[in-house]
């Protein structure tokens, strides 16, 4: 295995890093927006490329995300399909959507197949109070923990929802950040 030589800095390589500094502007945009799709999102952080610091960069991108308005959100999900609902397409972005809605589906015993059906019941409940899809950080949580969550968010009155989705959208948009990172 090749050794990994410090740059003149002292800090070893962040190849990941480097792949995203080489990229193009248009390029980092389009990489990004599979991320978190919210234009100013985007925008801004590719702006501040050249990306010197892994930590940063992800500090910054959470930080960008916390300020999410109930348009970008709106906007933002129209590119998340319902949980339960197979991603279209072969792209990165349908592709890390499958993979992180996967544990949802995984069980396919009577008991679980009942928590699909229940939960499907009870995303429709939400879509009609909320008017918009229920959107939540699947990744690696099982069906019975989304149930939970989508009932419990049922309760919540549409402002707080909004704040509770954006949270969520700056929990995906974190994720899938790293996975860009380690994408070689």
């Amino acid at each position: 295995m090749p050794e990994t030589t410090p740059d003149p800095s002292g800090s070893i390589p962040d190849p990941g890093l480097a792949r995203l500094n080489r990229l193009s502007p248009e390029e980092l945009r389009t990489e990004l927006a599979q991320c978190l799709d919210v234009d100013r999102w985007v925008r801004t952080l590719a702006d501040e490329a050249p990306f010197d610091d892994r930590a940063r960069l992800l500090a910054r991108a959470d930080e960008l995300a916390r300020a999410v308005t109930a348009d970008e959100v709106a906007t933002a999900l129209a590119r998340h399909p319902r949980i339960g609902e197979k991603a279209e397409g072969e792209d990165t972005e349908a592709s890390w959507s499958r993979g992180e809605q996967s544990a949802f589906a995984a069980d396919t015993d009577d008991a679980s197949t009942r928590v699909q059906r229940i939960f499907t019941y009870a995303q429709g409940e939400y879509e009609g109070r909320f008017g918009q899809i229920y959107l939540v950080c699947a990744s690696g949580r099982t069906g019975r923990e989304l149930l939970a969550d989508l009932v419990a968010r049922l309760d919540n009155d549409p402002e707080t929802e909004l704040a509770v989705v954006g949270d969520e959208l700056r929990g995906i948009a974190g994720l899938r950040l790293v996975k860009l990172l380690e994408a070689t």
